[in-house]
């Protein structure tokens, strides 16, 4: 087993790098504060959101790593107000969309209108120019529109009328599927689904805090007349948090243990043989060993650390490969689930 050697100790001080400079481990200080921020939105998103605590993870470390999340569930699990609650938070401009089979790109970008006192087209942009983008019900929109979103999602821009519209930073798409409907859906093409840094399964709440959901409509914390929630940190504090999240120390080691584990999922058959082999025809693309490498710095600073460790590619595991995997026709009908062999793959690759 390999040993992971411990980050090189931090000058202290905040220094700005440019691009040709490389980056300098964070220090104490830094940490502190980052950790206290995260704590703050944290405690904001479990004042209104009961339970769903791999929810909670998922969109802060997607919110850190600078990515997209995708959350998938049955209606009704506070999907909505977990993405909502977060934009409170940060006090960051929030747009919900709700996708349709008739949703067009200009309802999500923007377009040109005609200004008839002016004799002239002005450009008005759409709900995707906010921080926090909740794409509802993401598989029911056409593949014309999901073009649009792709190119909001990747570029961080869109174009209208031939001008480039930048989107404002931080920026974060939270969509949502279901499941058990397929009726009037349309399949995410893999190069969107690849674009997510994580895909989150919602699960149903625990006895307990269902229990605590009523306990919460009934005090007005939650329903109707609920009020929102303070916010605690700025976008531009966001954009420091993200900063520092690109300093996070990743030991060489850990740099091949992501890219072992990706690689192999392009070979199960040859790691795990025929058996649950079969089960994979397109294995994970360079996106995945990225995603695990931006994730896991920002689950390092969520649990206080300013260096990664094994555990935090572990604890991403599912949400960072699940929809990264094709399965075949044999694994849907033998209802093998991709958790199954993402467990498998990692039980086979030494942990260093």
């Amino acid at each position: 087993m390999t040993q992971v050697n411990q980050p090189p100790t931090a000058p202290t001080g905040r220094s700005r790098r440019t691009p040709d400079e490389p980056s300098t481990p964070l220090n104490v200080e830094e940490l502190a504060q980052a950790t206290e921020a995260i704590s703050r939105v944290s405690d904001a998103f479990s004042s209104r959101v009961v339970g769903q605590h791999r929810v909670r993870t998922a969109l802060l470390v997607t919110l850190l790593a600078e990515g997209h999340v995708l959350l998938e569930s049955v209606p009704g699990l506070a999907k909505t107000l977990a993405a909502s609650t977060l934009s409170q938070a940060v006090s960051a401009r929030f747009a919900r969309i709700q996708c349709t089979p008739d949703l067009l790109p200009s309802d999500i970008i923007g377009t040109q209108v005609y200004d008839p006192r002016r004799h002239e087209f002005e450009t008005q942009l759409g709900p995707v120019h906010a921080n926090f983008v909740l794409l509802d019900e993401i598989n029911r929109a056409s593949a014309k529109t999901q073009s649009a979103l792709l190119e909001a999602m990747q570029e961080r821009q869109t174009s209208i009328a031939g001008a480039i519209h930048p989107l404002p930073d931080p920026f974060m798409v939270l969509a949502t599927q279901n499941p058990i409907e397929e009726e009037g859906t349309y399949v995410l093409p893999h190069a969107q689904m690849d674009r997510f840094l994580l895909k989150e399964i919602v699960d149903y709440p625990s006895e307990d805090d269902e229990l605590m959901v009523l306990e919460r409509i009934d005090d007005g914390t939650l329903g109707q007349h609920m009020t929102d929630v303070t916010a605690v940190i700025t976008p531009h504090q966001v954009a420091e948090l993200q900063e520092l999240v690109r300093r996070v120390y990743v030991d060489p080691a850990i740099r091949r243990y992501i890219t072992s584990l990706v690689r192999a999922t392009r070979d199960v058959t040859g790691l795990l043989g025929p058996e649950l082999g079969n089960y994979v025809e397109i294995g994970a693309s360079p996106r995945g060993s990225i995603a695990f490498f931006q994730a896991a710095r920002a689950m390092a600073v969520v649990q206080g650390r300013h260096y990664v460790i094994p555990e935090d590619v572990r604890e991403l595991r599912h949400s960072v490969l699940r929809h990264r995997l094709h399965l075949s026709f044999e694994a849907l009908a033998d209802r093998v689930r991709p958790e199954t062999v993402i467990d498998a793959v990692f039980r086979a690759v030494p942990t260093p």
